[in-house]
């Protein structure tokens, strides 16, 4: 394995998990009778609005049954200059899956994708950062064999991932070959990293901390890699009735984190994660 070394010039980059408002892992049996109330292209039109204003490109992981449900959405994603990439199909844990599923997805996903876009996808990220060198460790060959050139599932933090792993980008070698691994941006502190990326930390904590955190990566030339999903810019949207504290991680406040997010989107140069990929490969 080798780490990225620091550069002067580094790129952030905004992700975006394409899922609708119902796929919260752990309940799949209820996604039947929620598409009824689909609200994935409405929202994902809010978030292609916000990065049209802000002059940026991005990379969105893309659920295959998604894409499936809605053919004309990926094609709208690219056609504004964004990366499309894997987040599987089925939004079941990679965990949950065994190596031969997980194959079927992976391949799935990627044929649909340039069935619809023209372009197979480079990345991939599992959901709910559930791809792990401890409990998934034959997942990075098959992605690595199905000519993925980098995963974004390994994220430093506790309880769903590794406290003590990786906050810069770095390659993985696989029998089958290497990927780039680009974990999402977490703030260090002395009692552990904060995850202050995306979700309900990028909510939470204060909007001086996400700064702070940016141009410390920025200062270190190293990539800030910052994910959302549509949801998260459709406060209106419904909800599933998970308990206060579920629904806070899942959903956030009633309030669009555009406003958040927008700031930073100006402040820096961000750019889809297959662009950076490209550089790094073109420089090693």
């Amino acid at each position: 394995m080798s780490v990225l070394r620091s550069r002067a010039s580094a790129c952030h980059a905004i992700t975006v998990d394409v899922e609708d408002w119902y796929h919260v892992c752990g309940y799949l049996p209820a996604q039947e009778r929620m598409r009824q109330h689909e609200r994935v292209e409405q929202a994902v039109g809010l978030v292609l609005e916000l990065l049209r204003t802000c002059g940026v490109r991005g990379t969105f992981f893309m659920l295959g049954s998604v894409a499936q449900q809605h053919p004309d959405l990926a094609p709208r994603i690219a056609a504004e200059g964004h990366e499309l990439a894997s987040h599987g199909w089925s939004h079941r844990l990679v965990t949950e899956l065994t190596p031969e599923e997980f194959g079927v997805e992976l391949a799935q996903t990627a044929d649909l994708l340039e069935r619809q876009t023209g372009y197979r996808p480079w990345g991939f990220r599992a959901p709910r950062w559930s791809l792990s060198r401890e409990t998934t460790p034959w997942a990075f060959a098959t992605l690595a064999a199905q000519g993925y050139r980098y995963d974004s599932s390994l994220t430093p933090l506790a309880l769903i991932g590794d406290p003590q792993g990786h906050r810069s980008p770095h390659r993985i070698e696989t029998p089958s070959g290497h990927l780039w691994e680009l974990p999402p941006l977490v703030t260090p502190t002395p009692f552990g990293n904060l995850p202050t990326g995306g979700g309900w930390g990028f909510r939470f904590f204060p909007r001086s901390l996400l700064r702070w955190t940016l141009q410390g990566y920025q200062r270190h030339g190293l990539p800030g890699v910052l994910f959302l999903h549509p949801r998260e810019l459709d406060p209106d949207g419904p909800r599933l009735h998970l308990g206060p504290l579920r629904e806070f991680v899942a959903y956030g406040p009633r309030s669009s984190a555009a406003d958040r997010l927008e700031p930073l989107l100006r402040r820096g140069t961000f750019r889809p994660l297959r662009e950076l990929v490209e550089s790094w490969q073109t420089a090693s």
